[in-house]
């Protein structure tokens, strides 16, 4: 898998490059390993501006002004949070794109609404488009939060 990460990275990058665009992570579940698959190809200070890794509640309200009022409504893990995580990650950057990761891991915390390998992604664009999916993947902790840096960083090709 981590062959795989790697190449999606390398991909995405030379696109990037090519376009002159950069992007920014907003991370929960996966807790920087998406940040960590694209910075390691080299030269992806080029493409990559930043990468926020925000686990607690607090930290995403803190580091990318997500409402405490979402997360009361919805929850951490929702399409709601994703979403406005990408959104504060491209408030707070410079970058063209961002994407955004919340999920449950596991092997604990979840709910028979919220199973153990729910993950919500949101990608955003500074022109105002974004999408947001919810995945139910299987695995242990670590295959969950692998498949979720695959989808998250294959996302990115979204927009362009």
């Amino acid at each position: 898998m981590e062959s795989e990460l790697f190449k999606l990275a390398e991909q995405l990058g030379r696109l990037l490059k090519e376009k002159g665009k950069t992007i920014a992570t907003a991370e929960s579940c996966t807790g920087g390993w998406i940040a960590q698959t694209i910075t390691e190809v080299p030269g992806s200070s080029v493409w990559f501006d930043r990468g926020f890794v925000t686990y607690s509640n607090t930290a995403k309200v803190q580091m990318l002004a997500v409402s405490p009022q979402t997360l009361e409504k919805y929850g951490a893990v929702s399409a709601e949070i994703a979403t406005e995580m990408a959104a504060g990650a491209l408030a707070y950057s410079d970058a063209d794109v961002a994407v955004a990761v919340t999920g449950i891991a596991g092997p604990d915390g979840g709910t028979p609404e919220k199973p153990v390998g729910i993950v919500f992604i949101a990608w955003a664009h500074k022109n105002g488009a974004a999408k947001v999916v919810r995945k139910q993947f299987t695995g242990n902790r670590r295959q969950i939060r692998a498949q979720t840096v695959k989808s998250a960083v294959e996302g990115m090709w979204l927009f362009y």
